[in-house]
């Protein structure tokens, strides 16, 4: 893990965002979009793109706590998150696993981790050193 001063908070959140994630995943999907049928009919692949963007985005925030050189282990640990989704989607009546869903998911992961080795790995460090910059700024330090 990067050297960050909230390091356990960011951790907490991280394991928040996961549960939601999981929670979203199993939800009814008619809780999200009432009219599925139109939903579908103008966004080919939705829940393709939903599972991969999720994926981006659970991605690009753990590599913000973490060097470059754990990217594989969060690679490892998302795809086993993805795993652990369908395998509760197959387990309820109203969802329904697919390994497509898996390929999305891996496809998100790749694309987040290549966003974090083009330049957005680190950016909780760098939201820590500007909370404490300003704040040093706003005290007269």
């Amino acid at each position: 893990m990067l050297p960050l001063r909230y390091a356990a908070r960011w951790r907490m959140a991280g394991l928040v965002i996961l549960a939601l994630v999981l929670l979203a995943s199993l939800a009814p999907v008619f809780w999200f979009f009432p009219d599925r049928a139109g939903f579908a009919t103008w966004f080919d692949h939705a829940d393709k793109w939903m599972h991969g963007i999720a994926f981006v985005v659970l991605a690009v925030w753990f590599a913000g706590q973490y060097r470059p050189r754990s990217y594989w282990r969060i690679a490892l640990g998302l795809l086993a998150f993805g795993a652990l989704i369908e395998a509760c989607q197959g387990m309820v009546t109203y969802r329904s696993a697919e390994w497509l869903d898996i390929a999305a998911n891996a496809a998100g992961i790749a694309a987040g981790l290549a966003l974090a080795v083009a330049g957005l790995g680190g950016w909780s460090l760098r939201v820590e050193n500007r909370i404490a910059g300003s704040g040093a700024e706003s005290n007269g330090d």
